[in-house]
């Protein structure tokens, strides 16, 4: 190795070692060596064979060597074949990184429970890290435990991995507390289209917050004088942007109205999160939030996020287009109800267990049993509202679902522009999918499915019903650059393959 190597080497080390909150002498005793050995490591003094990079990769829950690795992820579908067996359904994506950008208000540990293990979450966490936070998984779980530092250090933010997810806005509401200014790089995540940060801006503004968009970064400046006088209307009902003034809220001594809120299932989620911090807010799951604040939040707390009815409507999509008989555990029923009256009212058939209550100790589980049988097409659009309506992230799977169906079914994406598009890429796989504008498809039913190559589209879930529409084609299908699917469901792949799928993953040498 040269001089060179060896200190880029060692950096990462060191920078593993704080991350994880040892001091070198800690990591000595876990490598069975000294702590002068450690300290040559990290200056680039010491020669290193791939053994000891691979023990102290595992000391650090970091991998400093990947073998066979590199480039981007496929999936190899060998279809046509139904699934059988028990599911359960993760914990919410969206409620997960809803939860970590909350974890900056609080000065004490938070723990967050049967966390996704997803590449969006890992995203965050990295953000988090570049900036003092000290994260950890817990040993043998998905338990995530949260640390921060005495001050946050946001000049040192990772770029990089804030520009790859849309997460990234939620961190004003909690940052304008203690930082007169600050920036933040540009958010991206999904290709969707534009998605204006306005309605953001101008809730924030409220609290006291400025935002000019400048050379790719938000720049932000708070005038800690001005508070809310009156209550926060909305624009719009969206779900980051109320998330963000409830983060705002949450530190706002004394009382902070909020109308036309989304009372969606992670905004929820963020609410009971912030009650057991010592926030007081009347009206969760209505769209009328009263926050009663406090100034400074230092509790050690733990959490757990209730399950996502996201990745529930996927598996019963799974069910649908393979004619498969499974049982879905740990379904939020109170955000999936829209979407199974639209199917009960397309011919689908299933069975409900009585309900009972997430770890959360607020959301209503239950499990479901797909029975097979024929659909119809539902006589009006399938188009998507604000909860309690049907979720948006849930309408892409009624396009595989009605290319099951008999008869033309319409469905109406009327948030994004470009979305839609991405549902043209079922043809490939034999549906019959007609696009009228950037916002609306026609599917013709019943589908002959067929095998094919394909990459991956770059929005969740018009992916994930990409890889669904596979598992029906018989033959073997290849999709593409799978980084897209694995920012939002934690080892797909391997959890259908349990349901009796054949999905195999691979590289390109």
């Amino acid at each position: 190795m040269t001089d060179t190597y060896l200190m880029r080497i060692g950096s990462l080390i060191r920078d593993a070692r704080r991350h994880k909150g040892m001091t070198q002498e800690e990591l000595a005793k876990a490598l069975q060596t000294s702590q002068s050995a450690v300290a040559r490591i990290e200056q680039g003094q010491q020669n290193l064979t791939l053994e000891t990079l691979a023990r102290i990769g595992e000391s650090l829950d970091s991998e400093f060597v990947s073998l066979g690795r590199s480039g981007p992820q496929h999936l190899r579908i060998v279809g046509g074949t139904k699934l059988h067996g028990t599911i359960d359904v993760k914990t919410s994506k969206n409620a997960a990184v809803a939860l970590l950008c909350a974890s900056l208000l609080n000065r004490g540990r938070t723990t967050l429970r049967s966390l996704a293990r997803i590449e969006e979450v890992n995203r965050i966490i990295e953000v988090l890290n570049s900036i003092g936070v000290r994260t950890q998984w817990l040993p043998g779980s998905n338990d995530l435990e949260i640390t921060p530092p005495a001050r946050l250090d946001l000049d040192a933010i990772d770029i990089e991995a804030a520009r790859r997810t849309r997460t990234v806005i939620m961190f004003l509401g909690p940052l304008l507390h203690d930082h007169d200014s600050f920036q933040l790089p540009y958010a991206g995540g999904c290709d969707l289209g534009t998605r204006t940060v306005e309605p953001h801006m101008a809730a924030l503004r409220h609290f006291g917050l400025d935002v000019v968009a400048t050379h790719g970064f938000y720049e932000a400046t708070t005038d800690h004088s001005r508070h809310p006088q009156r209550a926060i209307v909305l624009t719009e009902r969206g779900d980051t942007v109320t998330e963000n003034v409830l983060l705002a809220a949450a530190r706002n001594e004394g009382q902070t109205i909020i109308r036309n809120a989304s009372p969606n299932y992670m905004v929820q989620d963020l609410c009971f999160f912030l009650e057991i911090l010592g926030v007081r807010i009347e009206g969760i799951g209505t769209t009328t939030l009263t926050v009663h604040g406090v100034g400074v939040i230092d509790k050690d707390v733990e959490y757990f996020p209730s399950e996502d009815p996201i990745e529930a409507m996927s598996l019963v999509a799974a069910a649908v287009v393979t004619g498969s008989t499974i049982t879905i555990r740990r379904v939020p029923i109170e955000f999936m109800e829209i979407e199974l009256a639209i199917l009960e009212g397309m011919g689908m058939r299933y069975d409900l267990t009585p309900e009972y209550v997430s770890a959360n100790g607020h959301t209503r589980l239950v499990d479901i049993t797909t029975i097979p049988g024929p659909l119809t097409a539902p006589i009006d659009k399938i188009h998507p509202l604000p909860f309690p309506g049907l979720n948006i992230d849930n309408l892409p799977f009624f396009a595989l679902i009605g290319a099951m169906a008999e008869g033309t079914t319409m469905l109406h994406d009327w948030v994004y522009e470009n979305r839609a598009i991405y549902l043209t890429e079922l043809t490939k796989v034999g549906a019959k999918v007609q696009l009228l504008d950037p916002h609306r498809v026609l599917i013709e039913g019943p589908t002959r499915w067929r095998a094919a190559e394909v990459m991956c589209p770059p929005a969740l879930r018009p992916a994930v019903v990409v890889l669904l529409a596979m598992l029906a084609a018989p033959g073997t299908s290849v999709l593409r650059n799978v980084y897209v699917i694995n920012r939002g469901y934690e080892d797909l792949a391997d959890r259908l393959n349990a349901l009796g799928a054949t999905i195999e993953v691979f590289r390109d040498i």
